[in-house]
């Protein structure tokens, strides 16, 4: 019999912060497909004879090329395996989900989707920063700042994104920081406009780096910032709504 491939979305940062459908799946899978940027408690949960199979995708650090990710998950679940490819945020963000899912259909795999807390949302939350707020932002766009087939790997309709109201918030994006910044003053957007560098989650080395859009590529690189990190640009970004007050401080 042909086993089940479920696409889940770990969230971003601690191990609880998965869903509960997410879990429950994990905690009875025969293999967990694993990505960077997972809590490493999550892999505990799944079964002590399950199969840890790690096939992570970083910029310059590759175990694997997509299709064979794919060709993998295929080949598992054909084998009969119930299998539990666990990405960080959620799959269909700038995840790959969507190729994988393509291949699964192709070979007739059963599979299911089950979506997680994207980065695009989750890490500007945890340096204080909603991507919405009444007033502020009543619209946010997610932009990859990885696109084939451009000069300056960006896309061509960031022009287009420039003059208008809201939050951008731009993933992979951090080592053309300047670049989306030189692009989005050209076409529109105040060098006065806030901005925010954010590395967190599961983050090794996590950080917020505040500025404008004039001078947050220089307040990032004398920050040190590394990789992963997400970038907000909009009135949003110069709010901070976190309390001293947290759980993990009262316990």
């Amino acid at each position: 019999m042909t086993g089940t491939v479920y696409l889940v979305g770990a969230g971003c940062g601690a191990a609880d912060l998965i869903t509960v459908r997410g879990l429950r799946l994990l905690q009875r899978c025969d293999v967990v497909v694993y990505d960077d940027l997972i809590a490493p408690e999550l892999l505990d949960q799944a079964p002590a004879p399950a199969a840890r199979l790690y096939m992570g995708k970083r910029e310059g650090r590759h175990s694997a090329v997509q299709e064979e990710i794919c060709a993998k998950l295929v080949e598992l679940a054909q084998a009969g395996k119930n299998v539990v490819r666990l990405k960080g945020g959620d799959p269909f963000v700038f995840g790959r989900g969507g190729e994988e899912a393509m291949a699964l259909l192709a070979a007739e795999v059963p599979f299911e989707v089950v979506s997680g807390v994207t980065s695009a949302v989750a890490i500007p939350a945890q340096a204080g920063i909603p991507v919405t707020h009444r007033g502020v932002s009543q619209s946010f766009h997610v932009v990859t700042a990885h696109t084939a087939d451009t000069p300056d790997g960006l896309p061509e309709y960031l022009d287009q994104l420039a003059p208008l109201p809201g939050t951008l918030v731009f993933l992979m994006g951090l080592s053309r920081l300047e670049a989306i910044a030189r692009r989005l003053m050209k076409t529109g957007k105040h060098p006065d406009t806030p901005a925010a560098v954010v590395s967190g989650g599961n983050s090794p080395r996590p950080a917020t780096v505040r500025g404008t859009l004039g001078d947050i590529a220089a307040k990032t690189r004398a920050a040190g910032v590394r990789p992963p990190a997400v970038i907000v640009v909009g009135e949003a970004a110069a709010l901070e709504l976190t309390s001293h007050n947290t759980e993990e401080e009262n316990q």
